[in-house]
This record gives C-alpha cells, structure tokens and sequence, in this order.
C-alpha cells in the first residue's frame, strides 16, 4: 500500500504540475486575480494530493494572523515550501535563487512575489530583499521565511542563518513562529502516512534584540520536534 500511495502521489502531482505552471503563464499577462487564483490552486492540489494519495492528513494549531506578518517556519522537508500557497492567502516567501532557474516555475514564482536569496552575496542581497519585503508588505501580504536557511532532520535544533535578525530588524514586523513536523513522513522518498501539524505560536513584537528575538523564535518553531 506504502509504494502504490507513492506511485499515485508523485505521477499526478509531478506529471499534471506543469499545466497548472502553464496556467498561470498563459494569464500572468492579463489578469493578476486570475494568475494568483492558478498559484493557489497549485498549491490545494498538491495538498489534495497529500491529503488522498498519500494519506497525510494536516492539523493546524493555534492562531494564524491576518494581514502583513512575517512568518517564520520550521523547514523539514519540500512540503511546507509547496504548502504555501494552500496554508496562506497571498505568501511572499523567501526562496532560493537557485529555484528561480526552473523553466517556467522561476518566472511564475518571481511574478507571483517570491523573493529570491542569495546566501553568497552578503549585505548587497540582504539590501535587495528587504526592498522587496517591504513593498510586498505594504500589499498587505504575509512574509514566510524559513529561518534555518535549509532543511533540518525532525528533532534536532539548529542555529537561525545570518540573514534572519537582518531581515527582523529592517522590515520591522512582527513575527509569527511556526512549528511544522513534516520531516517523518515527507522528507524521503518513500513517503508515510499520518498527521503533518502547523503550530502558530504567540506573536514576537519587532523591536527586539537579536539574542532575543532568535531565542524566542528557536523555541517556538521547534516546539514539536517531539512529536
């Protein structure tokens, strides 16, 4: 059952992914409501995908926030970064350059309000990026970052990247801690069934120290590594 769930899962999700790309170039250049409306429906597939193929079901904890937050999440695998447009009304999250290569997706993904992240380029990328943020804030759209900067193994801690204080201080919202424990059933490629929990933790007020705001932030986005 394990291998047929799988089997299912990766040929509708990664064969019928490319119409959904091919959807939203094709209005990206007439109508903004539309092309966000086939972003989002790419994201509910792939959520129905998990949900019915693989039999995963996701369970949201605590309150979500409206409006221009920066949501700091928990990375333990590809599913929370695919999940946000299905979790979020309109994310803007912070990505990889490297992702903005892909044919197709990278110029979806750009258009739609991704911010791309250059680890290598120092202040001068960190400069680019708050640009962006601030301006897709100002939209009133929700900022989602994963702080750790890549994937971390289910239960172990890691130190937040460089770029996470920086980005706090400069656009200056709050932020929102979120708790994800993908990594057991989605992180491999034999994927589990089960339950997938989004904790929301409380919200942490801009203007705090970097020792501070990274200690708070650490222990609520691992606040269910025992699980």
């Amino acid at each position: 059952m394990l291998l047929l769930r799988n089997i299912a899962f990766y040929l509708a999700f990664y064969l019928l992914s490319p119409l959904y790309v091919i959807a939203a170039l094709v209005v990206m250049p007439f109508d903004r409501a539309a092309f966000r409306v086939a972003v989002r429906r790419w994201g509910k597939f792939h959520r129905w995908c998990v949900n019915h193929l693989l039999g995963i079901r996701v369970v949201l904890e605590g309150a979500q926030g409206e409006g221009a937050l920066l949501y700091a999440v928990r990375h333990e695998s590809f599913f929370e970064a695919i999940d946000c447009p299905a979790l979020f009304d309109y994310p803007a999250v912070f990505a990889k350059a490297e992702l903005f290569r892909i044919p197709g997706w990278g110029l979806v993904a750009r258009r739609y309000g991704l911010v791309p992240v250059a680890r290598d380029q120092g202040a001068s990328m960190l400069r680019v990026m708050v640009r962006s943020a601030r301006q897709l804030s100002n939209e009133g759209r929700e900022l989602v970052l994963f702080p750790e900067g890549t994937r971390i193994r289910h239960g172990t801690v890691a130190p937040l990247g460089a770029g996470f204080a920086g980005i706090y201080k400069l656009i200056g919202l709050p932020v929102v801690p979120v708790a994800v424990n993908s990594g057991p059933l989605y992180h491999r490629i034999l994927k589990r069934s089960g339950t997938i929990t989004y904790r929301f933790g409380e919200v942490i007020p801009p203007g705090l120290s970097r020792e501070e705001v990274e200690r708070r932030v650490t222990d609520a986005i691992n606040a269910l590594n025992g699980d």
